[in-house]
Order: structure tokens, then C-alpha cells, then sequence
């Protein structure tokens, strides 16, 4: 078999095996039931209330709009922290010495990055449809539109994780640059509440960021056609919505490489020596 073959093959192995260490381990699984349980009462609170100037319950709104939220945070945090902290212990570096081992290993966190990923989205979906009227009547073709969805959010945003991971110091680091941007982005992408509730300004910088168009993604393809009349123009703006999340995705996998090889480089016993002796003098 070719050896990158080999690799990649490899890589996907590894990666699903990580993937259920994570489902065994309660401290990354559980936190994961806790968010869902928070966001499951802040739905249940909003069943009753109503976008203004439309009857569609707010809770009916805001779920798909979270489940773009999570795709985000599942790629950009995921692939952030993950590579941060194996960078720390000596496993980027144990995959730089062995033969196509960047391959292997990038590929495994893919892979479990990706599955984690949808394990969180179906944790709140899944209720969800219950907790929602109206969801559960969603078409065939609403629910491949959802996939596609998850599809081009991971790959626009797991790349920009990687680079984050790659370039802060700590996974200290790693976490304050991921989700206090991701929290203030949130904020101003119309996850809880229609994006056009907020000021033109705020509006614009929202839709730079893919946030807000995974956001619309998920409403489009769960939500009844009348949803639409929130949206800016009154339009799921599909032409603007893949072409803003496919510019993050080609962006993110032009430029991932270049800075995993330029950090890869960097790596060797001394520099994981020193980081671990700097941890410890922080005492941690």
C-alpha cells in the first residue's frame, strides 16, 4: 500500500478511536450535557414568545440557529485546543518523527473533531424536535440541506482552529482566543434573535464571519419557508451563504498548512522541555 495511503488509513483509525475515549471521559462528554441541558431550558423558556412582526415562536428560531453555533465551536475550538494541548505533551512532536506521521495525525483529528462535532448537534436536535411543534415535519431535502451545512461549517472553521492551535503558547491561551471571540460573534449573529433587531453596523460585521451564515444555513434547511420574512432581504441568500463559508474554507486550507509545517519545524525535545518547565513554574 502506498505509505501516505497507509497513513491517511491510519489516521481515520486513530481518529475514531479518540473519538470514543471522548464519550468515555466525563469531563469532555459531560460538559457537553450540560450546555445541551442549558440550551434545552433556554428553549423551553422561549416556546411561548414570538419574533416581532411574525408569529413563529422564538424557541423555533433560535434552535437552528444553535445548532450552526455548536458546528462553529465544535471545529474552531475542537481543532484549537486539541492541537495546543498535544503540541504541550509531546504528541505532535512523537508524529513529526515518525514517517508520515503530520498526515496520519492531521487526518485523526479530523476525524474526531468532525464526530464530536455532530454528536453535539444531534444532542440538542434530537430533543429538540420533541420540545419545537413544526421541526419534526422538516423534508427530506431540508434534512440533506442540514448535513451539507455541517459539512462546509467543519471544513471553514477547523482550519482557522488548527491555526490558533499552532500559533498561541498555552492551552490557557488556546481557550481565551477561541471563545471569548466566538461569545462576543454569537452575540452579533443573530443566534437568539433575529440578526435585523440589530444595529446596521453590527450587522455587517456579523455576516463577515461564518457564525451568522451557519446560523441561516440551519434555519433554511429546518425551518417552514414563512421563517424567512426575519432574514435580511427576506431571502436565505444561498448564493451569499456558500460563498462567504466556501472563501473561509478555501482561505483556511490554504493557509493551515504552510503554518502547521512552519510549527512543526519549531518542535523538538528542548522547546516541549521548556515549555513543561514554564507550566511548572506557573504551577500547573
Amino acid at each position: 500500500m502506498n505509505p501516505v495511503l497507509h497513513a491517511a488509513k491510519l489516521g481515520v483509525l486513530r481518529g475514531w478511536i479518540e473519538f470514543k475515549q471522548m464519550l468515555k471521559n466525563p469531563q469532555e462528554f459531560g460538559f457537553n450535557i450540560i450546555m445541551t441541558i442549558v440550551f434545552l431550558v433556554v428553549l423551553y423558556f422561549q416556546r411561548n414568545k414570538t419574533i416581532e412582526g411574525n408569529d413563529m415562536a422564538l424557541a423555533m428560531f433560535a434552535l437552528p440557529s444553535l445548532l450552526g453555533m455548536l458546528v462553529v465551536f465544535g471545529g474552531f475550538m475542537g481543532a484549537a485546543t486539541t492541537l495546543t494541548f498535544e503540541r504541550e505533551d509531546g504528541t505532535l512532536l512523537r508524529a513529526k518523527a515518525t514517517p508520515n506521521g503530520m498526515v496520519s495525525y492531521l487526518i485523526s483529528r479530523i476525524i474526531s473533531v468532525t464526530t464530536f462535532s455532530m454528536v453535539s448537534v444531534i444532542m440538542l436536535l434530537m430533543p429538540g424536535l420533541f420540545l419545537i411543534k413544526g421541526l419534526a415535519d422538516t423534508s427530506w431535502s431540508g434534512w440533506l440541506l442540514l448535513l451539507l451545512i455541517f459539512i462546509i461549517g467543519i471544513l471553514a472553521t477547523l482550519p482557522w482552529g488548527a491555526v490558533v492551535g499552532s500559533l498561541v503558547k498555552s492551552t490557557a491561551s488556546s481557550f481565551n482566543l477561541t471563545m471569548l471571540p466566538l461569545g462576543a460573534l454569537t452575540a452579533i449573529s443573530g443566534i437568539f434573535y433575529p440578526i435585523t433587531s440589530l444595529p446596521d453596523w453590527l450587522q455587517v460585521i456579523g455576516q463577515i464571519f461564518p457564525v451568522y451564515w451557519l446560523g441561516l444555513g440551519m434555519r433554511a434547511a429546518l425551518l417552514p419557508e414563512t421563517a424567512v420574512l426575519a432574514e435580511i432581504g427576506e431571502s436565505w441568500r444561498y448564493f451569499e451563504m456558500f460563498g462567504v463559508l466556501g472563501i473561509w474554507t478555501i482561505a483556511g486550507f490554504l493557509i493551515v498548512p504552510k503554518i502547521l509545517r512552519r510549527m512543526a519545524r519549531k518542535e523538538s525535545g528542548s522547546t516541549m522541555e521548556k515549555r513543561k518547565q514554564e507550566m511548572m513554574s506557573r504551577g500547573y
